[in-house]
């Protein structure tokens, strides 16, 4: 028994989830959402520093808001809900699912997305009303490539984009 088995100094590294496999997986999926699928949306971001937000709350009255720019994501739509009021009639409340690449928006387009900005798809404004992140990239808890937006449709006079 001269080849005798010797355990190594340090366990050996972890397959598939090496930075490399990171940088294919983003390159991947950009092109698969811009050239294949294509969808894209119009996103406007709060402008932090002009809009006056209450000392207390955190919440403003009138919003100001940064130039638009084109974010390439995956929209989902989902059902309406149709609600009676009384006094006031029906309402519809028409919602959308949006899937952006974190990866994409953080490390190429320098942006965040937040709850309370706005989004024009198609010829419909939309506010972001919930953030999710949900997916993991290969299991690590460190690597999450996908931010969801639950997105409701904007009232007329709600938001002006001019």
């Amino acid at each position: 028994m001269a080849d005798e088995w010797s355990r190594p100094k340090a366990p050996p590294p972890p397959l598939f989830l090496g930075k490399k496999e990171r940088d294919l997986v983003k390159q991947v999926n950009d092109e698969l959402i811009e050239k294949v699928i294509g969808q894209q949306v119009l996103y406007y971001p709060v402008d932090l520093e002009k809009t006056n937000f209450h000392e207390l709350y955190g919440e403003a009255i009138k919003k100001t808001f940064l130039p638009p720019v084109r974010v390439y994501a995956l929209v989902e739509f989902t059902a309406f809900e149709t609600t009676y009021m009384p006094n006031a009639g029906i309402d519809k409340v028409w919602e959308i699912n949006i899937h952006f690449h974190r990866r994409r928006l953080e490390e190429d387009q320098n942006m965040f997305i937040r709850e309370g900005d706005f989004v024009l798809y198609g010829e419909n404004y939309y506010e972001i009303v919930k953030l999710v992140e949900n997916k993991q990239l290969f299991g690590q808890v460190d690597n999450m490539f996908e931010i969801s937006a639950v997105c409701k449709r904007a009232r007329k006079g709600l938001f002006d984009a001019t």
